[in-house]
């Protein structure tokens, strides 16, 4: 088991503790529930679906990168597949406040980028912030997302973001979690690869400004981040914070990266690489290479 979870796992109830730890074994635990993991634990808790998310919110805050805040905050997002996706807030030291995740972002983001479709609901140790809740907006599940906190009835989106300005208004079609394939051509190395079908991945109708960031560790291990635009501009989620999010979640840290690179149009209106190098370069990875998309 990661050692970042030792705490909290030992907090969790008995029968909780005794169906988890199998799970929690590797040390790359995914920081994800499969559909039959989660039955097998309501079997073995007796816990209905909203009662287990609460009681494994602990372990998702466990995954938090709060090295500024000291603030861990976990989230759950509960994907239409049955796959349960942990969250959690992730800050980088050196690097500014804008490129902080927030815990609703990593979770949502880690559901989409393992290709989750839609969410049912999201469940969180504290109540979202007006970012966090503008961000969710984005998604084609929509005001109808269910959002649960502790110790409160289960609300709607819409509940806590009323006369709500979002993708519809400006008659975006495609959302946040649709597929969607650029169609930009594969080349370069295995890793260029990545970066490209992450850019093909990209969610960005505002600004036709594609790009995808792939993060190779040392042990071969390869993480990939989208680039996901929100129609409010600033709780947009650049495509390293996706990558970074992913590493993080599936227990490497930083020095574990070995090589990154950035997929991106040349002409594009929005360019990540300056932002890209500097907070890689925070974190000590000096090796960054681009790739032009084409």
């Amino acid at each position: 088991m990661h050692s970042r979870f030792h705490s909290a796992f030992a907090q969790l109830a008995d029968n909780l503790r005794s169906a988890l730890a199998p799970i929690l074994a590797d040390e790359h635990f995914p920081a994800l529930l499969t559909a039959e993991q989660v039955a097998a634990l309501q079997k073995a808790t007796g816990l209905d679906e909203d009662a287990l998310a609460f009681a494994l919110l602990p372990l998702a805050a466990a995954c938090a990168r709060a090295d500024l805040s000291h603030f861990n905050v976990g989230a759950i997002a509960r994907g239409v597949s049955g796959t349960w996706y942990f969250g959690g807030n992730m800050e980088f030291i050196g690097a500014t406040m804008q490129q902080t995740v927030h815990a609703e972002q990593s979770a949502i983001s880690h559901a989409w980028l393992r290709g989750e479709k839609s969410l049912q609901a999201i469940t969180v140790n504290y109540t979202p912030c007006g970012h966090c809740r503008q961000f969710m907006n984005e998604l084609n599940s929509g005001l109808a997302l269910r959002i649960n906190l502790p110790g409160r009835a289960p609300h709607t989106l819409k509940d806590y973001l009323p006369d709500a300005f979002g993708p519809k208004d400006l008659e975006i079609k495609t959302l946040l979690m649709d597929d969607q394939d650029h169609g930009y051509t594969l080349e370069g190395d295995a890793l260029a690869q990545a970066a490209i079908t992450a850019a093909n991945k990209s969610h960005m109708p505002y600004s036709n400004s594609p790009s995808g960031v792939a993060l190779e560790c040392r042990d071969g291990t390869v993480f990939s981040g989208s680039y996901a635009e929100n129609a409010a501009f600033n709780p947009t989620l650049p495509p390293l914070q996706g990558a970074l999010n992913l590493l993080s979640l599936n227990g490497y840290d930083y020095p574990d990266i070995q090589r990154a690179i950035l997929a991106e149009r040349a002409d594009a209106p929005l360019i990540q690489w300056d932002a890209t190098a500097a907070t890689l370069r925070a974190l000590g990875c000096q090796s960054l290479d681009r790739v032009l998309l084409s």
